[in-house]
Order: structure tokens, then sequence, then C-alpha cells
């Protein structure tokens, strides 16, 4: 019975840190994991311990916890408000740029400050579409860890303007069938309806919606139908 009670104890304060987490987040504001400054990252490393402690550690009190994941909150959102107000305190937070690579000249310097070698250097162009470390200008590794990559001239990719061909804005593609289900809100969004919707899916051969993984309708008014197939096998690229 003493072994049923503490279940249900640790079930209680694992459901109140996540909902206390799920506050905390919301107050913090919305942030990738690959836009944390160091700074957030060490929060929340610390909120997740705090949380991971009132769930199981029956002598941390349920107000202390909560109080101190409320702390880091605003701490957190205080630092952001700062970083927002003074440009000196954001470089001090979140740090500065870092130019890798500057003229098609590799910048040692610049390596050596970001800690990372020529390896990973060129597995970060590579993930660019660039196998050719001579086709870049510029490389610069942002504030988050990611590298961005401006080529040279004659190995940028061609656009409409260099052309002189009058391109089409393209707009955002709706979801209008997800997992088989139908959005009925994006219908309306593109004002269009179920029986319009259906009466597509029967021209693709569809009768069911369920059959459908995903469906996306485009500004053009193209509906693209990704079928549904758990029949299918997938294959390893390495053989």
């Amino acid at each position: 019975m003493e072994g049923l009670i503490d279940s249900l104890d640790i079930i209680g304060r694992s459901l109140l840190s996540i909902a206390v987490l799920f506050l905390v987040t919301k107050l913090m504001g919305k942030k990738q994991v690959s836009q944390l400054n160091t700074f957030d990252y060490i929060i929340g490393i610390s909120i997740g311990s705090i949380a991971a402690a009132l769930s199981v550690d029956q002598d941390t009190e349920h107000l202390d916890a909560m109080i101190s994941m409320f702390v880091y909150g605003l701490i957190s959102l205080m630092i952001s408000f700062l970083t927002l107000k003074s440009i000196r305190f954001r470089r001090f937070i979140s740090g500065t740029p870092t130019v890798l690579i500057q003229h098609g000249k590799i910048l040692e310097k610049g390596i050596k400050k970001s800690k990372i070698d020529l390896n990973d250097l060129m597995e970060e162009c590579r993930e660019s579409g660039y196998f050719n470390l001579a086709d870049i200008e510029f490389a610069v590794m942002e504030v988050d860890g990611t590298v961005s990559i401006l080529p040279k001239k004659d190995k940028a990719p061609v656009t409409c303007g260099d052309m002189n061909i009058q391109g089409q804005q393209e707009g955002l593609v709706a979801n209008l069938i997800i997992d088989g289900k139908i959005m009925e809100n994006n219908l309306k969004l593109v004002r269009k309806d179920r029986d319009w919707l259906e009466a597509q899916l029967r021209h693709q051969k569809i009768t069911n919606p369920a059959d459908v993984l995903l469906a996306t309708l485009d500004n053009q008014g193209h509906l693209s139908v990704y079928h549904r197939d758990i029949h299918e096998k997938s294959f390893d690229v390495l053989q």
C-alpha cells in the first residue's frame, strides 16, 4: 500500500512539473534549440534539473521548486529584454558572428575562435551544397553555430532577375489533409470546401481521405496528394 502511495505521489509530482515547465516555457517565449545562446542553454538545463527533482525527490517541496523554476524563467525573460535594448549586452550574452572564409581565403584566426576544425567547416559547406571551398566567397559562423555561405559570383544559382525573366511570387502551401484527416480550417482559408476536395481526390482515384498521408494546395491551385502506403518498404542507401 505504501508503495502505491509513493507511485501516485511521483505521478502527481511529474504532472505538476510538466505543467510548470509548460508555463515557464510560454513565459520565456518561442525559441528553437539551435537559436539558444549559452545563457538560455544554462537556464534550460537548470529548469529541467529542478523539474526532475520535483518529480522523483520527495524531499523537494512543491512550492520551493515551482518558485525556483519561475525565477529562472523570469531571469531569462529579463535577459531577453535587455538584449533587445542594448547592443553591447546582446554581444556579451549572445556573442557575434565569426568570419571563416573571406574573399575565398580561409581565415585560420576565425577557425580557431569558433572552436571548429577544417573537417567541420567542410562538412558545413557540403550540407549547404558546396563541395568545393573554392566556390565560396564568404562563410560566416552565426551566433547559433550555423554557417551562412555566400558563393562566388560565377558559382551562385541563377535567378529570374539574372535572366530578365518575370517570375511569379510563390505563396504559402496549405495543408488540406494530414495523416488522413481533413483540415477544415485550412479549406476555408483557401476558399474551398469538403465537396471540392473529395471531388479532386476521386479524380485521382481516391475514395477515402483516410488513404491520404498528405495533401497540399499551392497558390497556383495545384493539389499535390501523397498516398499512404503501409506496405511500402524502405531501403538501405549504403548497400
